[in-house]
């Protein structure tokens, strides 16, 4: 409410501006400074020292009046003529004071203040002078102060639209939270009842790798529809027929195409899990032996947890006995549960360092890929120690382990995915956004 109270105030004194601004306008239209004698022994000297501020310049009023024509028809000829009651004598512009008045000139006359009443003039009681409001500014008063209440009726509205919305959004915001978690929920339930779509995705790694022979572990993610298949491969790759490319990493071939028998050895190699569906409904996979050390979910805390929960549970489904170390979050959140299928390790020795090389890292050179050899997994932002210890343990120049932290891994991290309030998490190096499954297996 402050920012429509300066609107209006600025507003207004615009208006008032237009007020003063019309004022030399006035007094081009015949306003002068007058002084009314009030009775026979006031003389022009008197009158000067009384408005001018010197005696001496009783001459300026007496040249300023000579030979005009007074209310009784005399007019004033010499600096020693007696001045008569009524006269109306006209004053230099600088005259002020508590006698000096505002007259105009009407034929010849100078009509006092007292005798324009009817002409809209006004008398100041304090000040003793006339003060006019000519046509032009009281209009651009009145048209400020009524710029300025439609300014408030406006933006009044604007507010309370955007109190009610807020109001409509907070009612409606559970309801919308409800419907977008059963989506996450059923999601969740398709990928559990679904082995189809496994199938074909790996079909499809095999299938790709036939189409460039001697180039192994092309693909880092793929979809498959009814309409065929989508493959996402580095920029510098590329597939033979029937593949096509449709940007400049992504290719895809329909099921109208004949399919080559796909290479059993790819097939083997590749570690797919379905981290979400698209916009369409349809199951994304990544896969994991392309990931070469951490993904770094950030974001969103509960769907950051939810993308990892998914993530172990499709890696139970697809590879039972895959071993797993928790590691404790250093922020104290609750480590995840892993699902039955899983083997718990205790913990892993860390690897010898090579003589000659770097710190172990996945961030040394380009991803490699490797078979994943088991996964560690932590719930919450890891501190230094366990960011050098991911670094240690993950990738091609670690142990050959693959992290999955709910929070910014730093350095270690490798992949870095963004999970969103909504249940989506985006996955930039891919360039798409999934829904997250929502699962009902305890957190």
């Amino acid at each position: 409410m402050s920012s429509l109270l300066r609107t209006v105030l600025v507003l207004l004194l615009a208006g008032w501006a237009a007020l003063l601004g019309a004022g030399p306008a006035a007094a081009d239209d015949g306003l002068v400074k007058v002084f009314v004698v009030a009775d026979a022994s006031q003389t022009l000297p008197a009158i000067a020292a009384s408005t001018l501020g010197d005696q001496r310049r009783s001459g300026e009023i007496l040249d300023l009046n000579r030979g005009r024509p007074q209310p009784d028809g005399a007019a004033l000829t010499s600096a020693d003529e007696p001045l008569h009651p009524g006269w109306v004598l006209r004053l230099p512009q600088d005259a002020s004071g508590p006698d000096v008045k505002l007259a105009r000139e009407t034929g010849g006359q100078t009509q006092n203040q007292d005798q324009g009443q009817q002409q809209g003039q006004n008398q100041d009681p304090a000040s003793g002078t006339a003060v006019t409001f000519p046509l032009a500014a009281a209009l651009a008063i009145v048209g400020a102060v009524l710029l300025a209440l439609i300014t408030v009726a406006i933006m009044s509205r604007r507010q309370v639209t955007a109190g009610i919305r807020r109001i409509v959004h907070a009612i409606a915001e559970p309801g919308r939270r409800r419907r977008r978690l059963a989506v996450r929920q059923a999601v969740g339930e398709r990928f559990a009842a679904d082995g189809e779509s496994v199938r074909r995705a790996y079909d499809a790694v095999g299938e790709a790798a036939a189409a460039a022979p001697g180039q192994a572990g092309l693909v880092h993610a793929l979809r498959v529809d009814r309409g065929g298949a989508s493959v996402w491969l580095s920029p510098a790759d590329a597939l033979g027929a029937p593949w096509e490319r449709v940007d400049g990493t992504r290719w895809r071939r329909d099921t109208g195409s004949s399919w080559r028998t796909g290479d059993p050895a790819e097939q083997f190699a590749a570690f797919l899990v379905r981290a979400g569906s698209d916009d369409a409904g349809e199951p994304f996979f990544v896969d994991l032996s392309r990931l070469d050390g951490v993904l770094s979910v950030t974001g969103d805390r509960a769907v950051a947890r939810d993308v990892v929960r998914n993530l172990l549970g499709e890696v139970a489904r697809l590879r039972p006995g895959t071993p797993v170390l928790v590691l404790p979050a250093a922020d104290g959140t609750a480590p995840i549960a892993l699902p039955s299928g899983l083997e718990a390790v205790p913990q892993i020795a860390p690897p010898g360092k090579a003589a000659g090389t770097e710190t172990p890292g996945p961030l040394r050179g380009a991803a490699v890929r490797g078979p994943v050899r088991g996964l560690i997994v932590l719930a919450g932002a890891p501190d230094q120690a366990q960011i050098a210890a991911l670094a240690a343990l993950c990738g091609s120049r670690g142990a050959g382990w693959t992290g999955l932290v709910c929070g910014d891994a730093g350095e270690s991290a490798h992949w870095r995915w963004a999970a969103s309030a909504d249940g989506t998490v985006a996955i930039p190096v891919l360039g798409v956004e999934l829904t997250v499954p929502a699962l009902t297996v305890p957190a």
